[in-house]
Parts: structure tokens; C-alpha cells; sequence
């Protein structure tokens, strides 16, 4: 048993800690946000996700799993520590390391004895030395070794992805981390899960590509979607057919609004910026963005030609707010698109998703809520 300690307790440190937990590790979670580990501790969870609740107030009445606000106190007292906060995207594209450069102002203040210090937050290629670098200008004299342990959770299976992963990538110059670090995984190793033992600069890249990837399926099939419309062709035909070759799998491959959510928008414009930076132009991740952005502006025109133009007080029923479904994360969803530019034109707005409307409607646009989509489509144009 590892005593850890996760910085963040975000989507992905949520996940994190009560999964670590649930392998049989004592786990402290910390956050700068008294509000939030209040709650946690009063067993209210900040963020739906499926089974997240159970495996949270389980491993908390055992002890195995704690909510802090002392981050230096959880820090002096692990022998792990995993860094998970944000790195939303900046003003440029590029992803704002703000949050991760003051944890590592902090960790290296704190640094008592050796420790394993590990990186789920998504981070360009390169961060892993800044930290390194962030720490010993703060502690010459503790060592420490560096990890670099991308996270592959899909919002709404996010428990199912960390328990039963496809994969546990570990970056690392270091052998005696990898070894603490497979330790940490120890279930999921005697399970024979794949355990990737590569550099750290390795792993944030394995991480970017991913994503970069999946984002490129989804719009490469909206494209073809749209063609399809045009020739008279069904799409889901089309789609689940090239899902059935082994080569290309059906997972990604069904057309909608865009992608949206905390990752592909961010990872694929900060993919991007790493290649302009390093003078390589990434044709076909930019081209996915683009599409992406072309995609939800499509799904207003197709409205505006079901109704000839014609939207002024036209009642249009918005079924899902979520980037996706079995979530409450609305980020970047198509629903944060299309629905201001519906208003702008003067429709009336009715709205049902079983999980994200409180979200939304901290957005405070003057739309109509409903319990149920039966109730919500009553009426619709």
C-alpha cells in the first residue's frame, strides 16, 4: 500500500483518486477549493459520472480515501504525488501551464523525502523538464524522480476506463519509479494489463496523438455524412460497415454535431502549436478542427433550411446539452453553438438533458427546461 496524494480534484483527479483507492492505496485528494472539499467530504460530488459516487463514499468510509485543503501537509506526508490539475487552452492555443508551474512551485517547497512525482493533467511534450527544472531551483537537496502517466478517460465510462484500462503508459528516466509507479497499478499488472515503459517526453506525446487521432475520425466521418446527405446516401450504413474492417474499427465513427468536451478541442489545437512551433504544419489535425468548427455552424443551417428561413419564433426543441451523453460537461458542446446563434435569429428555445441543465443554465440563456423530452418536444416546430 502507497500513501498518495492527488493535486486536483477535477474531472480527472476525481477519477484518479477514487480509482487509486479502489486498488487498495491510502489516497488524500487536495484542492485550493474549500468549497468543493467540503462537499466531498459531506459525500457530494462536484461532477456526474457513472459509478464515481459509489467507489467515492465506499473507499472514504474505509479510509482509503481522504479530501484536503493542507496540500502542503498531503505533500510532506506521500510518497506519491500525482499532479492533476487544469491546463485549459489560452488565448493562443496553447495550453495555459499556469496551474501545473504553482504546483510545482509548491511541491518543491514541501519536498521532504524521495518521492515519486507524476503528471496525469494532458501537457505538451516538454512540460515534464519544467516541472523537473520548477523543483530543484526550489529543493536542490531531496531527490526526487519524475513521472509522466497520461490519463485515456472517456467522460461518461470514466471508472470503467481507469480500472479496466486498455493500457497504462508510465514515462520515466527512471527505473526505480517505474517499478513504484507499476506498483501503484499493481491489480491491473497481475491482470496482465499493458504497462508502457518509455521516456516522459514519449508518454505526453502518446497522449496528444490520441486524442489527435480520435478527433480525426469523428470528423472525417461528419464529412463523409455530409456527403452522403447530398447523394442520397445513409451514412450509418456507410459507417457501421467500415467499422467492421479490423483496420479501422467502429469506435469514433458516428457522425453528429462535432466534437466537444474538455480534450479534443483543446489537444488537437494545442497538437497543432506544437508542430508550428517546432516548423511542421499538422495538415490533417488542423483540417479535423476545422471541419469540427464547420460542423456545428452546419447544424443551424440544415435548421434554418427545414424552415425556410423562417426561425423568427419558430420553437426549436434541443434534446442534449453535453459535449455527449452519460455527462454533465458542457465545454465546448455543440448545444454552446447552436443554441445562442438560434436565439440570435429569434427562435424559442426548448431544452431537455437527463444531467448537464443545471450547467447550462449557469450560461443564463433565456431558454425553456424540461423534465422529460416528451414534455420538451410538445409543440416544436
Amino acid at each position: 500500500m502507497k500513501k498518495i496524494t492527488i493535486i486536483g480534484t477535477g474531472y480527472v483527479g476525481l477519477v484518479t483518486g477514487a480509482g487509486i483507492s479502489e486498488f487498495g492505496h491510502d489516497v488524500t485528494c487536495v484542492d485550493i477549493d474549500k468549497n468543493k472539499i467540503q462537499k466531498l467530504n459531506l459525500g457530494e460530488i462536484p461532477i456526474y459520472e457513472p459509478e464515481l459516487e459509489t467507489i467515492i463514499k465506499n473507499n472514504k468510509s474505509k479510509g482509503k480515501l481522504n479530501f484536503s485543503t493542507d496540500i502542503n501537509k498531503a505533500i510532506k506526508n506521500s510518497q506519491i504525488i500525482f499532479i492533476a490539475v487544469g491546463t485549459p487552452m489560452s488565448k493562443n492555443g496553447d495550453s495555459d501551464l499556469s496551474a501545473i508551474e504553482n504546483v510545482a512551485k509548491i511541491i518543491g517547497a514541501n519536498l521532504n523525502s524521495y518521492k515519486v512525482i507524476c503528471t496525469k493533467s494532458t501537457v505538451p511534450v516538454g512540460t515534464g523538464k519544467k516541472i523537473e527544472e520548477i523543483i530543484k531551483s526550489i529543493n536542490k537537496s531531496i531527490e526526487f524522480d519524475y513521472v509522466s502517466n497520461p490519463e485515456f478517460l472517456r467522460e461518461g465510462s470514466a471508472v470503467k476506463d481507469f480500472l479496466i484500462p486498455d493500457r497504462v503508459v508510465i514515462g520515466s528516466s527512471s527505473q526505480k519509479a517505474f517499478e513504484i509507479m507499476q506498483d501503484v497499478y499493481r491489480p491491473l499488472y497481475l491482470n496482465e494489463t499493458p504497462i508502457v515503459n518509455t521516456n516522459v517526453e514519449t508518454a505526453e506525446m502518446i497522449k496528444y496523438a490520441s486524442n489527435a487521432f480520435l478527433a480525426l475520425k469523428i470528423s472525417y466521418i461528419n464529412e463523409i455524412a455530409n456527403l452522403c446527405e447530398l447523394v442520397g446516401v445513409d451514412v450509418h450504413v456507410v459507417s457501421k460497415t467500415m467499422g467492421q474492417d479490423g483496420r479501422i474499427s467502429s469506435k469514433f465513427l458516428h457522425p453528429g454535431p462535432g466534437f466537444g468536451g474538455s480534450c479534443f478541442p483543446k489537444d488537437t489545437m494545442a497538437l497543432a502549436n506544437t508542430g508550428k512551433k517546432n516548423k511542421i504544419k499538422m495538415n490533417t489535425v488542423e483540417a479535423a478542427i476545422k471541419t469540427n468548427n464547420e460542423q456545428k455552424l452546419r447544424m443551424v443551417d440544415k435548421l434554418k433550411s427545414l424552415l425556410d428561413n423562417k426561425i423568427k419564433d419558430k420553437t426549436i426543441t434541443v434534446l442534449g446539452l453535453a459535449f455527449k451523453p452519460k455527462t454533465d460537461d458542457i465545454r465546448d458542446a455543440a448545444s454552446t453553438i447552436i443554441i445562442p446563434k438560434l436565439i440570435n435569429e429569434g427562435a424559442i428555445i426548448n431544452t431537455y438533458d437527463p444531467v448537464a441543465m443545471d450547467n447550462f443554465k449557469s450560461l443564463k440563456y433565456k431558454i425553456n427546461y424540461f423534465d422529460n423530452w416528451r414534455d420538451a418536444v410538445k409543440g416544436a416546430n
